[in-house]
């Protein structure tokens, strides 16, 4: 099947933040794709409600993120509360001050975020096919033949180089795929609220309480006196053979953290799931987002993990489409999203048994024990630092993916490229991230570059940025006159201390990699 041949380029299943960031970026980088969904209009409630700071940088390399920003609600600090009484309060201000331009979570709701991205999608001339779904495909190893069911009931085919399965957590492409889906369930059913109230906890800030039983989180929204709410729905509910209603929630914890609701907007519940796919690829096939993971939404890990997905895997199917890397590239994508995955889900799994169990020795956890360890925890900066890290995203890595190569100052071929912010006119960002909007590969060195490299970078047309010097960048991880090889998403793909032309060279030739504005240029 010759391109084209092809109806489309990519075909996503999936209209949910994953789906759309995917069409988005490669639509950005100039393949067709088609975009379906099996629902009749975007989501209007939503569990997810957090963006964190890493997928803020790489929307901002699409220059979304001021927008966004202006949209959402920083958040500025978490409350921690054990039986009704305030235990600890840890500002998050300045918490990633220096470790990226976007020190902080942002609140930003599911379904705001969709009607964002699709109304960006649109300006970029893609539309939804709403209530169109998979019904399924067959792979011929040089292309993909997609069968779907219109609005009409009607079956139409669809010719595609590739398949994204963006379709959530009963996903078509995977059962297609015949990819196992191993975990489990979690025994308590959950509630998510949007409602208007007030009380000591409509403060604008994070609140979490713990309690003999129950859990509540509450997040700001941007609206004052509006509040998002998860929690548990009160026990025996879970055997009522109807559908839950605000009055089926656990309202003791509620009551102790006095929250007088004066109206639900809309309520919804549901079970918690832990649970990675066998495998996220297989031939033209990719899973991304909750076809490939779900977890508890502790720590706000979910959404934003399914957008690192769609990120990773966009470049890299619009390198090989565009010539500007042999196919062997995609075969980087699962295991680097995989071992992520499968690490999330375990430490997500733990935090949110913590919060959850039932039996005495848990309720003395939560009600005598974490009371005077989190806020001692929480007392110290580094401590602070290091959970923005970690909850962030900024410290995802790809070191052990076959694209990731060599060391230099503490940055790791894998790494995220480390944010450097420059001197500029007063009121203007300028950092070592604005590079990075061109969506492509580049060469960066944090001082001189050697002559030969900067040849080297002339002769196969690769962006070649030279920083500078200056002793702050020491402590940024980087070294003076090192060179870094940085994709397309930001991650260093090469370090090497002794910025070596020889060493880049290789490193591109033995990967068949060359930037992909000189391949469409060259096509």
């Amino acid at each position: 099947m010759t391109g084209s041949a092809r109806d489309t380029d990519v075909l996503i299943v999936g209209a949910g933040p994953t789906g759309l960031v995917l069409a988005l970026w490669l639509t950005r980088l100039r393949i067709r794709v088609r975009v379906i969904d099996k629902t009749a209009e975007s989501g209007t409630t939503s569990r997810a409600v957090v963006v964190q700071a890493r997928i803020l940088e790489q929307y901002d390399q699409l220059g979304l993120a001021g927008a966004v920003v202006a949209d959402g609600l920083p958040m500025t600090a978490v409350n921690l509360w054990v039986a009704g009484r305030k235990a600890t309060r840890a500002p998050f201000g300045d918490l990633g001050a220096g470790l990226s331009p976007f020190p902080y979570a942002l609140i930003y709701p599911q379904d705001e975020h969709e009607r964002f991205l699709i109304a960006h999608l649109h300006a970029a001339g893609v539309e939804v096919e709403r209530r169109t779904e998979l019904v399924g495909f067959d792979d011929s190893g040089s292309g993909l033949r997609a069968t779907m069911r219109g609005p009409d009931g009607s079956e139409q085919r669809c010719e595609a180089a590739y398949i994204a399965g963006c379709d959530g957590a009963h996903s078509r492409v995977r059962e297609v795929l015949d990819a196992g889906f191993p975990g489990g369930t979690y025994a308590h059913v959950f509630y998510v609220a949007d409602v208007e109230a007030t009380g000591p906890v409509m403060n604008r800030e994070l609140n979490v309480a713990l309690d003999a039983a129950d859990f509540l989180a509450i997040f700001p929204l941007s609206e004052p006196g509006r509040a998002r709410l998860i929690g548990t729905v009160r026990p025996g509910a879970a055997d009522l053979h109807r559908e839950f209603t605000w009055e089926d929630v656990s309202k003791s914890i509620v009551e102790r953290m006095r929250i007088s609701v004066s109206h639900v907007n809309w309520f919804s519940t549901y079970h918690v799931h832990h649970r990675v796919a066998s495998r996220f690829r297989k031939g033209r096939a990719f899973l991304l987002g909750d076809a490939a993971h779900i977890h508890s939404p502790v720590g706000g890990q979910g959404m934003n993990t399914g957008i690192g997905d769609a990120i990773n895997l966009a470049w890299k199917l619009a390198a090989v489409l565009g010539g500007a890397a042999s196919p062997e590239l995609l075969d980087s994508y699962e295991p680097e999203r995989l071992r992520f995955a499968r690490r999330l889900v375990a430490t997500t799994d733990r935090a949110f048994t913590f919060v959850t169990r039932d039996g005495a020795f848990a309720r003395c956890l939560r009600l005598h024990v974490a009371p005077r360890v989190i806020p001692a925890v929480f007392a110290l900066r580094a401590s602070r630092r290091y959970l923005f890290r970690a909850i962030s995203q900024i410290v995802v890595n790809y070191e052990d993916s076959p694209l990731s190569e060599g060391t230099a100052g503490d940055v790791k071929g894998g790494d995220r490229l480390p944010w450097i912010p420059l001197d500029g006119e007063q009121g203007r960002r300028r950092d070592n991230f604005a590079p990075l909007a061109a969506l492509d590969w580049q060469l960066h060195v944090y001082g001189e570059p050697p002559p030969e490299v900067a040849r080297l970078c002339n002769e196969r047309q690769l962006p070649l940025h030279a920083f500078d010097w200056r002793p702050g960048m020491r402590s940024a991880g980087v070294a003076r006159n090192a060179l870094y090889l940085v994709r397309p998403d930001g991650y260093v793909a090469l370090a090497d201390r002794e910025a070596r032309a020889t060493t880049l060279r290789s490193y591109l030739d033995t990967r068949h990699l060359r930037p992909l504005a000189v391949a469409r240029v060259a096509a």
